[in-house]
């Protein structure tokens, strides 16, 4: 409703409107009797990857919409990630010839096209059914790193199949150590060359945009989810054929840095640990031998602590000092967002929910859709900046208001 009074707005200030003796009042009533739709239709409609959000919400369940777009307590961490970005600007250089621009960036030795990255998401065939087997195809198509959720509705074995490259394994721990293990292994023996830790749940979390989005929902949820473990797991097949006669929990809230060294101790593949936002704890991931670091609040759904993680990112890269690669998550929505990021240090760019209301609303299309949008918009931003090549972005293109 919030993004139907600022178009309506926005148009009724337009000159064009304003000549026309056109009313707010009068542009609400095209809307109200369909004569003028607000949501795209088709990927190719779109202005910018916010257009997808209204067309994921039409075709979702509420509940659905509802668990994409929470966050906790009262969301202003999913705002503060918004929001962070306004308190970095662009110092922009002039004449120098753009007319040739290259985005590659290297992670671990292996060369890609573009440091957007499609970040873990779980659940993805309750968004559509071919859930991430069409977002592999997506990142197949369009050259893109792509990290696959421990709650993948898709088995690894056929994300990279439909890939057709290795992805990167994200990890929920579980409270026992047979079953985390089995699927670190599982994972390993797929191809996958990374494993991402995630950090950033173990004090649990209060979703109340989820809870009041299931409270208007009224679909039979149990036809679907079941309570309690095994049940929570039975449409994950990262979990088929273990036993979790012993799991209580993801995420246990036990788990300390001798964790993450058995963990490395336990795999050949590289160790990112995604959730980190101090320049303490960057220090630390170092120190363990920890082989990269992502800059994470899960997207707000964390703890509310009002702390955007592009704001976060300084003291980690200060932490990090170069030895290991730090890549960021949260809230990045522009080019210009993935500019300031990347000057300020970020060796690559996360993004979550704007892929996935491209898959909710029009499959593997909307997520090429947006990931070519956010390509577009990143090379704009560095031809308007006067940076040539991803290398060449640095803290001297952003200054912190």
């Amino acid at each position: 409703m919030n993004d139907r009074r600022r178009l309506l707005r926005l148009l009724a200030a337009s000159p064009v409107f304003a000549c026309s003796g056109i009313t707010t009042a009068s542009l609400a009533k095209l809307f109200a009797s369909g004569q003028i739709d607000e949501v795209i239709a088709a990927p190719e409609q779109a202005i910018n990857v916010m257009d997808f959000e209204p067309a994921a919400r039409r075709k979702l369940p509420p509940a659905h919409f509802g668990y994409l777009a929470t966050g906790v307590d009262d969301d202003a961490t999913v705002r503060a990630n918004r929001e962070g970005f306004a308190r970095f600007q662009l110092r922009v250089r002039r004449l120098i010839d753009v007319r040739a621009i290259d985005t590659g960036v290297r992670l671990f030795g292996t060369a890609w096209d573009t440091p957007i990255v499609l970040a873990p998401v779980g659940h993805q065939k309750a968004f559509h059914p071919d859930g991430e087997v069409a977002v592999a195809q997506a990142a197949r198509s369009k050259r893109h790193l792509q990290i696959l959720s421990t709650v993948t509705s898709s088995s690894v074995e056929a994300v990279i199949a439909a890939r057709g490259a290795p992805v990167w394994q994200q990890l929920y721990p579980t409270d026992d150590w047979n079953v985390t293990r089995a699927i670190v292994k599982r994972a390993e023996a797929a191809g996958c060359p990374v494993l991402v830790l995630t950090v950033d749940l173990q004090g649990g979390s209060n979703r109340e945009t989820l809870e009041r989005s299931r409270r208007v929902d009224s679909r039979p949820c149990a036809t679907c989810h079941t309570p309690g473990i095994p049940g929570q797991f039975k449409r994950h097949p990262m979990f088929d054929d273990l036993d979790l006669s012993k799991v209580t929990m993801l995420q246990p809230q036990h788990i300390t840095w001798d964790f993450v060294k058995r963990l490395r101790d336990t795999t050949s593949m590289k160790l990112v640990i995604k959730g980190i936002v101090t320049r303490d704890d960057a220090q630390l991931s170092v120190e363990q031998g920890v082989d990269g670091v992502i800059v994470s609040n899960h997207g707000g759904r964390g703890e509310e602590s009002n702390r955007s993680t592009i704001e976060c990112l300084p003291e980690v890269i200060e932490g990090a000092a170069g030895r290991i690669p730090v890549l960021i998550d949260g809230g990045f929505r522009r080019g210009t967002d993935m500019f300031k990021a990347l000057a300020l240090g970020a060796s690559a760019i996360c993004v979550g929910r704007p892929y996935v209301w491209g898959l909710a609303a029009f499959g593997q299309p909307g997520v090429e859709a947006v990931l070519g949008i956010f390509r577009r918009e990143l090379q704009m931003a560095m031809r308007q900046a006067g940076t040539t090549s991803i290398d060449k972005i640095n803290k001297s293109y952003v200054i912190a208001r």
